[in-house]
């Protein structure tokens, strides 16, 4: 159990900003550039994996890194992150602020593991003060694929474009059977209201079926969102607590200590 929370700057992380993704995006590039750019991605990719190799079974949970802490959605987050680290998983976000700080406090409120895959923007992002480890990513698609890889369950708090990016890349994988069938939990149904009647419309239109929308729960209980997490992730996939990972020190790796990149 990771005990100890290391001292992070609330100083946004600015400079590091990706300009070569800008310039890959605007179409074909020299070899050189091209093969450049997919070696960064490959790194990219393992940093993250080292750093998230040894956090256990998590739940990732999204949302905005806007709200404060005594937004209702704070609060909210919060107590999802402390029942989610009840039941044994670890909590991953964002790494930022916001629903993002909520969830991870929330796990560290009770002694749970708290881990980020913080994204570098020129504004808005930095990682927030109750992550037992975290990894700073310069790629969006790479960050998601990590928050993806380790989770058993995606909890979906309110948020902007991000967070329905985020959620219904969740969905499709799910949906076309890329991942498994894990638990998706819409939270709070007075801020997605009008998101879940668009999925009726969606379904009346014949664009997706009327059974898609048991991929995920739709609800503002907590408690129905343990509940369903329990049953969906816990129970349905037999998770039981075993011998972790062994760390090989000739790679570095270090169970329960923060690694900086």
């Amino acid at each position: 159990m990771i005990t100890k929370v290391e001292e992070v700057s609330q100083q946004p992380i600015i400079g590091a900003f990706p300009k070569d993704e800008k310039i890959f995006l605007e179409g074909p590039q020299s070899r050189f550039k091209e093969l450049s750019f997919l070696i960064k991605v490959m790194f990219e990719f393992i940093k993250g994996l080292r750093v998230l190799h040894f956090v256990g079974p998590c739940v990732t949970v999204f949302g905005s890194a806007r709200f404060k802490e005594d937004h209702p959605s704070y609060k909210l987050a919060r107590e999802m992150g402390a029942r989610l680290a009840k039941i044994g998983f670890t909590v991953i976000t964002g790494g930022g602020p916001g629903i993002m700080e909520a969830a991870n406090r929330g796990a560290k409120d009770v002694g749970g593991k708290s881990v980020g895959c913080n994204i570098l923007l020129p504004q808005e992002q930095y990682p927030n003060m109750y992550l037992d480890k975290w990894v700073n990513i310069r790629y969006f698609f790479v960050r998601k694929v990590l928050l993806s890889k380790y989770s058993y369950a995606f909890v979906v708090m309110p948020g902007g474009f991000g967070t329905l990016d985020e959620f219904f890349e969740a969905l499709t994988l799910i949906q076309t059977n890329f991942i498994k069938r894990f638990p998706v939990v819409l939270m709070d149904k007075t801020f997605h209201k009008h998101l879940y009647e668009h999925f009726d419309h969606m379904v009346a239109e014949g664009t997706i079926k009327k059974e898609d929308l048991k991929l995920l729960l739709y609800t503002g209980s907590v408690d129905d969102a343990i509940a369903h997490i329990e049953k969906n992730a816990i129970e349905k996939f037999n998770l039981r607590i075993k011998q972790p990972w062994k760390p090989f020190a000739w790679l570095g790796e270090k169970e329960d200590v923060y690694v900086e990149y």
